[in-house]
């Protein structure tokens, strides 16, 4: 029995295992407050971080508008050059020959001019062909108002030159004629 008693301590020893130990109920309290202090930094860091991740999404989402409306402004730049060289074409076209030699190279330069429009649509260009519809000043430019019995005052009686657009953005407007 005494080896048993060797293993506990004695009551000095006891005494000085717990002197620096504060054995009052503060403890559970202490703790608790850590507890709760730690559970709000972890909101606040995870509240934190989730704005970072909004911001960085948001950045994504204006370096991609960015880069398109770049993208469509030299598509833009690079079509209003070709649609010169295809209104040019369609002018020569409306002359053409019938028959003869010339009526096969107005063949052949008919094929140009749809390969040109094809390019153009490809890269997002569309055609505005307003004959008959209503004058629009945001898509048409008039250049004169033609009396007219036929048609109803601010109809479009005639395309001069054709409108194109890239997006939602007038690239040229259609020069056009209206009832007046």
């Amino acid at each position: 029995m005494m080896s048993e008693e060797k293993d506990l301590p004695t009551p000095d020893e006891a005494a000085e295992m717990l002197e620096g130990e504060d054995p009052g109920m503060d403890a559970p309290d202490d703790l608790e407050a850590q507890l709760e202090a730690a559970r709000a930094e972890a909101v606040a860091n995870l509240d934190g971080w989730q704005r970072a991740q909004a911001e960085f999404a948001n950045y994504k989402k204006r370096q991609e508008q960015q880069r398109a409306q770049l993208t469509e402004e030299a598509v833009a730049r690079a079509a209003k050059r070709y649609l010169e060289v295809l209104d040019d074409m369609e002018r020569a076209l409306a002359n053409r020959p019938t028959s003869g030699e010339g009526a096969e190279w107005a063949a052949g330069i008919e094929l140009v001019a749809r390969k040109i429009q094809a390019i153009l649509e490809s890269e997002g260009v569309r055609l505005v062909d307003p004959l008959g519809e209503p004058f629009d000043p945001n898509l048409h430019e008039a250049i004169a108002q033609v009396e007219s019995d036929e048609h109803e005052s601010g109809t479009i009686l005639e395309v001069l030159a054709k409108g194109y657009m890239i997006g939602e953005r007038v690239l040229r407007p259609a020069l056009v004629r209206v009832a007046a």
